[in-house]
């Protein structure tokens, strides 16, 4: 009987073998009084499917009834929803009475299964996403099935192992690899980790560990699935990835689980962590065991120890493969799929921590994230993505041939025929480019993620220097060589560095990443102008951060942020000082564009606000810290700039007001929310909208002149038609209480102090009456003591007042009473006296007493002085002028009183640059 599809497209040696087994599958169905498929769509895939897969062959031949309900049912033509395999194995399994029976049931249902997804996958009719979703889901619904008949039975049988507080206990089965990423391929096995939450004792008559209990069933659970019977097996079970490996109890519970990780486990089982995901058992309580041990994973700080940790393992995997002669392997070999696979890993061990986007089990998406964040270029995702899919493709044509889990490209002309026809390929030399082609870039990639910075043996001279071989002359002539002009002050320091306590109490990983990266460090500080000074701040900063190798490893693995490090050592003590008070800040170093590259107010509230986006709202101390961060990370871009002369001082202090204001929106923020959710919110105000409340900047915060250590003086003001009216929520108070206790949240928020510092450093004793009065005060309450009771001082420091944040209907009113008191009419022989008076104190008060030093910012003719000089000039004039009250900057301002005759041209150039020196000098002091 001739085949009903064209064999003419087949290569030769496939043709007459389908013609073969056509005539057996006619043959099969006459015998079983089958019907034969019939649907064109179907038929017109049988040569295809059938030469390209053994597997598939065989079980249509040996049950052709199986192919006529593949058809029959739709499934084959169909891709599956979610709760597919769930509602078709329930179906069948609902009449098992025994685990024979159950083994028998599974292992039907399996082959039908993979049967259908091989099929759907070589036909094309199934993208690679869908195929490996399906394989994992098949998984996953036979092992909670199984799990479930399982548990029951062996309850039965003995008793319910229970929880503390009463209810039912059950195993956790965590799903490791490609099952737990959802990224199963055809034959794989699945490698599995069981644990249970507490502890106890059964209560039957032998007094019965729960940890026997659950061994006993993780072992049935292995045996229902594992093992092979006439029908085959469901899926291969490795649970050597458990704690302790083969050696280690089958079993654990959680605190015992949770305690090997974080004391025992070895730095590849961190790798194996990224993937593992509750698949079957008690999913929820499984969820928690993964909190417990994501720590373990995803460390808070920067981990570029994990280059260095996948460098040693890939050159493990590797030098076995080739004692092995394997090297022809997708999966572990040059260029595969491990190697992909290893490049997303990376990032995801150095930066999970702190980017949750990050801890992501599925590599296509792992890769994406990448791109989008450019942590690896857009170009390089998008092959590495295109890379994956054809290699996982290949991957899964050598597996459905005879359901083998193997990864070796084939050596027989047959089979690398077979398996270039299953791709779409016309022979095998095609495929082998597209495969050399695929792998090359791949290892290409990789190699240049994975790089060491001293492969290339790097070092030399300055490697003896460091570790002090040769006498003295030869060591002096090295440091004079690399560029030290004191090789004999250089080489102390060395030496006492190398002496000191905090490199002796390195550990051997310490150790060999300072072995590392000190002739780095020598040879970069060698080129610098005042390379003894240099060395001895990068020296103190090694100190600094030398208990916490990660940072040694950073700059081991990426001396683009050393180069960095070093030049601005080189010109601020300050910014050395800064980066080793706040180590996290050395992954800035890493791009020079973004180091020296400020954010403006817009770019700035979008990186705040992404940051903060990946953070759950209640998760407060989570929140704080990367508020420090974000802080410490663009003040440092700023003095960057600022040192190198990058950007002129005036937009220095605007990016460290834009800086503060964005931090100051962003703490209202937290602070509204946490106080109306525990007190609600006022009349007439909404839950987000942060209603009656605004905050007020004085001197520098509102002159917009921060410096790189100013505090912040605030007032807060609230509006509110009666104080002693209700807040709506559970637990009620008066709105003058409410407003207070934002401001006392805000406060807190502000100076509460963490590992990572403080934010700011507050001041509100100019709010009405200083320390004495209210910490809030109602905006009626503020003008009537503008207006009756402040003093000169006070209205001086209004010159500079300026809103910041909160309700803009207060910013309304604050700016129309600050612009009246501005304008009252005065005397100015009594002004220039209280103000002259109130000068006179506080430079006594407050002024350096050293006559060999001039203090720029209190001393005579210094800037408090021009400030006040603006004050008495604005306080004079803004009656007469009315725009002069639209300006809080002092530079401004002087420009302003020029223009009404207050200042001549020639002392308004001598005020501006006597005021921007000062303040540049300010800040370079600083730095």
């Amino acid at each position: 009987m001739s085949t009903p599809f064209n064999l003419e497209y087949l290569p030769s040696p496939f043709s007459d073998l389908i013609d073969g087994y056509w005539t057996d599958y006619i043959q099969q169905c006459a015998d079983n009084n089958i019907g034969c498929v019939r649907d064109k769509v179907i038929l017109a895939s049988v040569p295809m499917v059938w030469s390209s897969s053994k597997f598939v062959t065989d079980h249509c031949l040996r049950n052709p009834g199986m192919l006529t309900d593949l058809v029959l049912s739709g499934d084959l033509l169909s891709a599956t929803g979610d709760d597919y395999f769930q509602l078709r194995l329930a179906a069948v399994i609902g009449d098992v009475d025994s685990e024979e029976m159950l083994i028998r049931v599974l292992r039907q249902f399996r082959n039908r299964e993979m049967v259908r997804i091989a099929w759907r996958d070589i036909a094309g009719w199934a993208q690679l996403e869908q195929t490996l979703s399906d394989l994992t889901l098949l998984a996953e619904v036979c092992l909670q099935l199984s799990l479930d008949y399982l548990y029951d039975a062996l309850c039965r049988k003995s008793k319910i192992p229970v929880l503390s507080n009463g209810s039912p206990q059950k195993l956790v089965v965590l799903g490791m690899g490609k099952l737990g990423a959802w990224e199963l391929n055809y034959s794989s096995d699945i490698d599995l980790i069981f644990a249970y939450p507490e502890d106890g004792v059964l209560d039957d008559k032998k007094g019965t560990e729960y940890s026997e209990f659950f061994i006993r069933l993780a072992r049935s659970l292995i045996n229902v699935i594992d093992k092979t019977t006439e029908d085959g097996f469901v899926f291969r079970v490795d649970t050597r990835l458990r704690p302790f490996g083969d050696s280690g109890p089958l079993v654990m519970s959680f605190d015992a689980m949770e305690n090997y990780y974080q004391s025992q486990a070895r730095e590849w089982e961190r790798y194996a962590m990224i993937k593992a995901r509750p698949v079957a058992g008690d999913l929820k309580t499984g969820e928690y065991l993964q909190q417990l041990l994501r720590p373990f994973v995803y460390r808070r700080y920067l981990d570029y120890g994990a280059f260095s940790a996948i460098r040693e393992l890939k050159l493990k995997i590797t030098q076995e493969l080739q004692r092995k002669d394997r090297m022809e392997n997708i999966k572990l070999g040059r260029g595969g799929i491990r190697e992909i696979e290893f490049i997303g890993q990376a990032f995801q061990l150095i930066r999970g921590g702190r980017d949750s986007n990050l801890q992501e089990r599925r590599i296509l998406v792992v890769l994406k994230i990448l791109g989008e964040k450019s942590i690896l270029p857009k170009a390089v995702v998008e092959k590495l993505c295109e890379s994956y899919r054809f290699l996982r493709q290949v991957e899964n044509r050598l597996q459905q041939y005879a359901d083998q889990q193997t990864h070796d490209l084939p050596i027989d002309s047959e089979n690398q025929l077979r398996l270039a026809f299953s791709l779409g390929y016309s022979d095998w030399d095609n495929l082998r480019n597209r495969l050399d082609e695929t792998r090359e870039s791949v290892h290409s990639v990789f190699e240049q993620v994975f790089e060491s910075p001293q492969s290339d043996g790097e070092g030399g001279d300055a490697d003896k220097l460091w570790m002090g071989v040769g006498d003295d002359e030869y060591l002096f002539q090295i440091a004079g060589t690399i560029g030290y002009q004191d090789p004999s002050g250089m080489l102390v320091l060395l030496a006492k560095f190398r002496d000191g306590g905090p490199v002796k109490r390195l550990g051997t990983k310490g150790i060999e990443y300072l072995n590392d990266l000190m002739p780095m460090v020598l040879n970069a500080v060698g080129s610098c102008h005042q390379s003894e000074s240099t060395l001895n701040r990068i020296l103190n900063f090694l100190e600094a951060i030398a208990g916490r190798s990660v940072y040694l490893s950073l700059l081991v693995e990426n001396p683009l942020a050393l180069s960095q490090l070093v030049k601005l050592a080189d010109a601020s003590s300050w910014i050395i000082n800064y980066v080793s008070q706040y180590p996290l800040l050395l992954d800035e170093l890493i791009d020079p564009r973004s180091l020296y590259a400020p954010q403006q107010r817009a770019q700035l509230k979008g990186d705040l606000a992404n940051t903060l986006a990946e953070i759950s709202t209640v998760d407060i101390e989570r929140q704080m810290s990367e508020l420090r961060h974000f802080k410490q990370s663009h003040i440092l871009r700023v003095a960057a700039t600022d040192i190198m002369d990058i950007i002129p001082l005036m937009v220095v202090s605007d990016y460290l007001t834009d800086i503060a204001e964005v931090i100051l929106n962003q703490v209202l923020n937290m602070s509204w929310e946490a106080v109306t959710e525990r007190y609600g919110v006022p009349p007439h105000a909404a839950a987000n909208e942060k209603s009656g409340f605004a905050i007020i900047g004085y001197g520098k915060l509102g002159g917009m002149e921060l410096g790189y250590g100013s505090d912040l003086d605030l007032v807060f003001l609230y509006d509110a038609n009666s104080p002693n009216t209700i807040t709506n929520g559970a637990k009620p108070i008066a709105v003058g209480q409410f407003y207070s206790r934002l401001g006392q949240k805000i406060i807190s928020l502000l100076n509460i102090k963490m590992l990572s510092g403080v934010l700011y450093d507050i001041d509100m004793r100019l709010r009405p009456s200083g320390n004495s009065g209210l910490l809030v005060s109602g905006i009626d309450a503020f003008e009537k003591y503008q207006k009756q009771d402040a003093w000169t001082w006070e209205h001086q420091a209004l010159v500079r007042a300026r809103f910041i944040v909160g309700d803009t209907q207060i910013e309304r009113k604050f700016n129309k009473i600050r612009a009246d008191i501005l304008r009252l009419p005065r005397d100015t022989t009594t002004l220039k006296q209280e103000v002259k008076e109130m000068r006179e104190k506080m430079r006594a008060n407050m002024a350096t007493k050293d006559p060999n030093k001039f203090d720029i910012k209190q001393g005579r003719g210094g800037i408090v002085d021009i400030e006040f000089l603006v004050q008495y000039g604005v306080l004079s004039k803004a009656g007469a002028v009315e725009n002069l009250v639209d300006y809080t900057g002092s530079v401004t301002l002087l420009k302003q009183l020029e223009q009404v005759g207050f200042f001549t041209g020639r002392e308004t150039s001598q005020l501006i640059d006597a005021y921007c020196c000062y303040r540049d000098q300010g800040h370079k002091a600083a730095l």
